[in-house]
């Protein structure tokens, strides 16, 4: 294993796919923190049968009114997954905004830092909202 799959893991890359030769793609290190946070944010509480509690639950707001108060309550869901599900990174910021040309969207911005090694990462991601 390399330095940074020793300090942050290796998985299954996500989203699942085969390399040109037939093999499993892996993710380590940094980008397998990056691509946890992902899968964290697209599951659904009650969705993995070992792990009932694990998820985020932005399928919740698919109806809701694309709002001030629904992307706040957005942005708390986020917050808290990670801070419960990702003990690899230290949250600086979540930022929740509508998107700039589909107003049935929101713009999601993760900042946080790596534990290990204090490097700061950032991941942006579109949140459907279509009410």
């Amino acid at each position: 294993m390399t330095l940074a799959a020793d300090l942050y893991g290796k998985g299954i890359s996500f989203p699942p796919r085969v390399d040109p030769d037939g093999h499993i793609v892996w993710s380590e290190g940094e980008l397998n923190v990056r691509e946890c946070i992902c899968l964290l944010l697209r599951t659904r509480p009650a969705e993995r049968v070992e792990r009932p509690g694990y998820g985020c639950g932005l399928d919740r707001f698919l109806f809701e009114p694309n709002t001030v108060a629904t992307l706040r309550l957005i942005q708390e869901e986020v917050k808290q997954s990670i801070m419960r599900w990702e003990p690899r990174v230290a949250l600086n910021d979540v930022r929740v905004e509508l998107h700039a040309t589909d107003q049935r969207a929101a713009d999601v911005t993760i900042t946080y830092t790596l534990v290990a090694t204090g490097q700061q990462e950032r991941l942006g991601m579109t949140v459907d909202v279509r009410a």
